[in-house]
């Protein structure tokens, strides 16, 4: 049986780029025969993100888990990956990607195939060469930047180098077993560094198999502004590093 790939998109207020982002989806998923399904979060969206995404469902296939008021990215991607999880079969794949239109879809191809080669957790990185970084503020490279060099450092992981980006592909018979092992503290993270926790806890598991492409970030065709608080992340990022280097 061909396997599928679920790409799950936590969403909040991306009414300017989510239907931009689901056509271009389904253009590479059709063009290259992948079998998918797009699921979205809507994480109490305060414009017509639902709405878009609605009248595309009629058009494209969609499933949407619908938060009543805003949670968060934790809550969100818990609940994106955990419903992926529930669905999928073994050697079915889950994306996670950004709702913004920044990250490229047409990246899903290389990486469904390094999953099909043998590796079990996929990264769009960049710090690969060839990987480029358009349109994104210097504090926010910095800070990505120095938490890459910290996470190597202190938390290292063979094959990882961008530990922050949510751009990535999972071989579905991890998520199976990281949720078996860890159950409803998998996804325990409120914010941002909930995307590195689960890179952390993924290490734990004996035999996984972690990789990275390159990748172009077009912060550029961003709409809007960014839903990160720089400095809210990295206050939680550090209390995450000595949690982990406790634990």
């Amino acid at each position: 049986m061909k396997n599928k790939v679920y790409i799950v998109l936590p969403t909040y207020n991306e009414e300017l780029s989510i239907g931009k982002l689901l056509q271009r989806i389904d253009k590479h998923m059709t063009t290259f025969g992948i079998n998918y399904q797009v699921i979205v979060v809507n994480d109490g969206s305060q414009d017509k993100t639902l709405e878009v995404v609605q009248e595309l469902q009629e058009i494209y296939p969609i499933e949407i888990l619908n938060h009543a008021v805003n949670m968060g990215l934790g809550c969100t991607i818990r609940d994106g990956l955990y419903h992926a999880s529930n669905i999928s079969n073994a050697e079915d794949i889950v994306i996670t990607m950004d709702a913004d239109d920044t990250h490229t879809p047409g990246l899903i191809l290389r990486m469904n195939r390094m999953i099909q080669e043998g590796f079990d957790v996929v990264i769009a990185s960049r710090y690969q060469p060839n990987s480029r970084v358009i349109g994104l503020t210097f504090i926010r490279k910095l800070y990505s930047f120095v938490a890459s060099w910290i996470f190597r450092i202190l938390l290292p992981i063979k094959g990882v180098k961008d530990f922050t980006c949510g751009f990535r592909a999972f071989r579905a018979s991890v998520l199976h077993q990281a949720m078996d092992r860890y159950q409803s503290s998998f996804i325990d993270q409120e914010g941002f560094q909930s995307m590195v926790d689960i890179l952390l806890k993924l290490r734990k598991i004996d035999g996984i198999i972690f990789g990275e492409v390159p990748f172009i970030l077009r912060y550029d065709l961003k709409e809007g502004r960014s839903k990160m608080d720089i400095r809210k992340t990295i206050l939680n990022t550090i209390k995450l590093i000595v949690k982990r280097r406790l634990t």
